[in-house]
């Protein structure tokens, strides 16, 4: 095949998969209401389990779930009947995957989690198979043909079992409150662990020297020089302005005699401002988007505590 015709091929697939997501979105019914609720109040943890390449999805369901506040295990069936059936508990919810609710390698367990009266949500593209008889729960997982030619290798039922999984775990995290701070929590670790628990005052810098509204702009080309392009000004110990490299610019280009000049009649009088406990990322979007390098940063009594500059957010690894 030519190029051409190969990335034709490839969006066919694309295109047939997505439609296979899209329609299982469209028959979504109370039953995935039910399937939350299971998932949300249960007690103990979460058992996922599959074969072949259910039994990957089920890993990933089994790892999202878990990074996202609900405790969850992957078991494998086959294990299961050699001993690993001792991590299920009374308190338990078990969540099984097949594409054909058929394979003989689930029966075990499926036995095994009905005499321990574990309610069993299946993800299935078969309504009326083993595996969906035995459950409390059926989430509709069918595609009308997989995306390989033959109709064979598990490729369109693969990614909508994905997506319901992916479904289900976002839909009980926000039932259950999970906040960014709780999934920092559980990612303390590389990039992304960094950037949800890094906040504005482990990245300020202390509070510098301030200007008072009555003082000349001569006093300030100095300390603009000296504070990386900001200078602040405070009145009665509160934040009344500040002032930037710009500023100095504009004043100077309409005002020869700028340097008598005082303070307040050039500065800014409500600047953009970071609170100490705002996350760095967030900070980073909001400077980035009004085009300021550095800001004040109060704590939650207004006080000036550090200026917060974006090189340094950047350099901090904020986002």
């Amino acid at each position: 095949m030519n190029s051409a015709t190969l990335v034709e091929a490839g969006r066919r697939v694309l295109a047939l998969e997505a439609a296979a997501v899209t329609r299982t979105a469209e028959r979504l019914g109370g039953e995935f209401a039910d399937a939350v609720a299971l998932v949300r109040d249960c007690r103990g943890r979460v058992i996922v389990s599959g074969v072949g390449k259910s039994g990957l999805i089920a890993r990933k369901l089994a790892a999202t779930l878990t990074s996202t506040g609900t405790a969850a295990t992957f078991l494998h069936p086959v294990d299961s009947q050699h001993g690993d059936l001792g991590i299920v508990g009374p308190e338990d919810v078990a969540i099984l995957l097949s594409k054909s609710g058929e394979t003989e390698d689930l029966h075990g367990l499926l036995a095994s989690l009905q005499r321990l009266a574990v309610p069993i949500i299946a993800l299935t593209g078969q309504a009326s198979s083993t595996l969906a008889r035995a459950a409390r729960v059926v989430l509709d997982a069918g595609v009308t043909e997989e995306a390989c030619p033959h109709d064979l290798a598990p490729t369109a039922s693969t990614t909508v079992a994905l997506a319901l999984g992916d479904a289900l775990a976002v839909v009980v995290l926000e039932e259950k409150g999970f906040r960014q701070d709780d999934f920092a929590a559980l990612h303390p670790g590389g990039r992304l662990g960094r950037r949800l628990l890094l906040r504005v005052r482990d990245v300020m810098v202390p509070a510098p020297g301030t200007l008072s509204p009555a003082a000349t702009m001569r006093e300030a080309v100095v300390m603009l020089a000296r504070q990386r392009g900001l200078a602040i000004v405070t009145d009665r110990n509160r934040l009344a302005g500040v002032l930037t490299a710009g500023d100095l610019s504009r004043v100077a280009e309409g005002e020869p005699q700028f340097l008598g000049l005082e303070v307040q009649a050039v500065m800014t009088r409500t600047p953009k401002v970071a609170q100490e406990d705002d996350l760095a990322a967030a900070t980073v979007g909001q400077m980035e988007r009004q085009g300021i390098m550095a800001m004040p940063v109060l704590n939650a009594s207004g006080g000036l505590v550090g200026v917060v500059h974006l090189h340094d957010l950047l350099r901090a690894g904020a986002i």
